[in-house]
């Protein structure tokens, strides 16, 4: 698969891709590890974030910065650029894609991303459209569950919370096509359920899919527990949200309970699902998951505007898990 120009959906990433990108990403730890790279020097990327956002903003500013680029970021774009003037993200997109090289885009509408990367002569990064798609974000994801258990393959997942709203759970279960022997158990409150549309898709693209309601029951059997955060903001009724927080929570007790050899997961911000108390459990790879996203972020944009060949470093100098089985990390 050659390498993108843009990154839009997680649908258009192949095995091949993913794993290359993973092991790229092992290069760019080595480099960040060194300091800062100047593989980068002389380009300019955009950041355009209409909706808040900690962890993915600043990851791929951070990652332009240690490959010696530059920044430019509109924060609060929807409410401080002239979207408040009715301006386009169209017309937006092309003047600033006359000052960067790249953009980054955030945006609270279903394929906003796509409608900018259709005007621009630059590379555009869905950095999430609304309730839709977070492509990097299940990038680092599968990259974290390669990188702690040191497969992706043959594994027994759990997405737990939002998963109709929930743009990070419904891009990681798109990207898990690509993995091999993969068991995915949707648990979630009835009034955030996975679409029936999304799970045929699933499972007529090789996953075993299964619905259910109890979580603590699977606990000791899975390798993966993905739980993510009941968004207050994609409720339109107080009530629904309300029935639907706090129905699966991550304690002490659950983690008595989970494979010891598994891992939790979550995109962040958490509010009430992952107690506090679980953080010091070394099953706990939520904040190393974020961690994670700066290097899978750095290879996406060196692959992208980098004009370098990668460095040859051992992939598993720093670490990483080496994969298990035949076709790089099975």
């Amino acid at each position: 698969m050659p390498v993108p120009r843009h990154i839009l959906e997680v649908r258009q990433f192949d095995r091949s891709f993913l794993l290359k990108l993973f092991e790229r990403a092992e290069l760019m730890r080595s480099l960040a590890g060194s300091g800062f790279s100047t593989r980068l020097q002389g380009k300019l990327m955009a950041t355009l974030f209409f909706e808040p956002s900690t962890r993915t903003r600043l990851s791929f500013e951070a990652a332009m910065t240690r490959l010696g680029g530059g920044v430019i970021s509109a924060e609060y774009a929807g409410a401080t650029s002239s979207a408040v003037k009715g301006e386009t993200i169209e017309d937006t997109a092309r003047i600033v894609a006359g000052y960067a090289d790249l953009l980054v885009i955030r945006h609270p509408e279903a394929g906003a991303a796509a409608r900018a990367a259709a005007v621009v002569d630059v590379p555009v990064i869905n950095a999430g459209d609304g309730p839709n798609e977070h492509p990097t974000q299940a990038l680092l994801d599968l990259y974290t569950i390669w990188k702690e258990l040191g497969r992706i393959d043959g594994l027994r997942i759990a997405l737990v919370g939002d998963l109709r709203y929930g743009r990070a759970a419904r891009s990681l279960a798109l990207l898990l096509t690509q993995t091999r022997d993969t068991e995915l158990f949707l648990v979630a409150p009835p009034t955030v359920r996975m679409s029936q549309e999304l799970q045929l898709a699933l499972a007529d693209a090789g996953l075993r899919v299964t619905e259910l309601d109890d979580l603590e029951g699977l606990a000791s059997s899975l390798d993966v527990v993905y739980q993510t955060r009941i968004q207050r903001e994609r409720f339109s009724d107080l009530a629904d949200y309300e029935a639907a927080r706090g129905r699966y929570i991550i304690d002490r007790a659950f983690m008595s309970r989970f494979n010891p050899r598994g891992i939790v997961l979550h995109p962040l911000p958490r509010v009430d699902e992952i107690h506090p108390s679980v953080d010091d459990d070394p099953r706990a790879a939520y904040f190393r998951q974020a961690r994670h996203g700066l290097y899978l972020r750095m290879a996406l944009l060196d692959w992208i505007l980098g004009e370098q060949p990668a460095p040859v470093v051992n992939a598993y100098s720093s670490g990483a898990a080496a994969p298990a089985g035949g076709d790089s990390a099975s």
